[in-house]
């Protein structure tokens, strides 16, 4: 089953914007960038939405503007509401175990302590659905004394912020192959090292 919904997680408001917590949001605003149309507040989803042709697939993509914790009413209610099945929903968010510079493809599995995914697995009721995991390292790996609630409230530091960058550029390069289907052929590229 190609991929249908592409959402990625964050917190709205200008105060989280450059926040590692919305990396997610950050790779989908760069989609939204590339389509026609971008995002529009859509109330019934209480989220930013908006539709993309990737790939010749109509894919629809979502910004929850629930806040982290609440980001399966969102996910929910717009799969529910357009007929898209768990496993043709991916969910783009930011991981405390990958460094910067490291994303991830996985399908089902545990939240990792991630709220947001937490939430999406009890609306979607099953954890059975695609996630992209991107690196924005831990404060311990990364050699700071800050809690994990505050670290993923701040922005990264300037070198962190270009590998991030550089692995959302390597994320929007799969796009187009999950959106057909092909999630061995993504999963490769993704996770070989060049």
């Amino acid at each position: 089953m190609p991929i249908r919904l592409i959402a990625g997680l964050g917190n709205p408001g200008p105060e989280y914007e450059q926040t590692r917590h919305n990396a997610g949001f950050w790779l989908v605003d760069n989609l939204a960038g590339h389509a026609r149309g971008g995002l529009a507040r859509e109330t019934r989803f209480n989220a930013l939405a908006g539709k993309a042709i990737i790939a010749g697939q109509e894919v629809w993509l979502l910004e929850p503007q629930t806040f982290m914790n609440r980001s399966g009413q969102s996910v929910g209610a717009l799969a529910r509401f357009y007929k898209i099945n768990p496993d043709e929903v991916l969910v783009v968010h930011d991981e405390l175990d990958l460094d910067p510079g490291i994303a991830k493809l996985k399908k089902g599995g545990g939240a990792g302590g991630h709220n947001g995914i937490k939430d999406i697995s009890a609306a979607l009721g099953t954890q059975d659905y695609w996630r992209l995991r991107i690196g924005i390292g831990h404060p311990r790996t990364l050699n700071l004394a800050q809690q994990v609630a505050d670290f993923v409230l701040h922005r990264p530091r300037k070198e962190e912020q270009a590998l991030i960058n550089e692995t959302i550029d390597k994320c929007l390069a799969i796009i187009p192959m999950l959106c057909e289907g092909k999630f061995e052929a993504a999963t490769m590229q993704l996770h070989t090292h060049k």
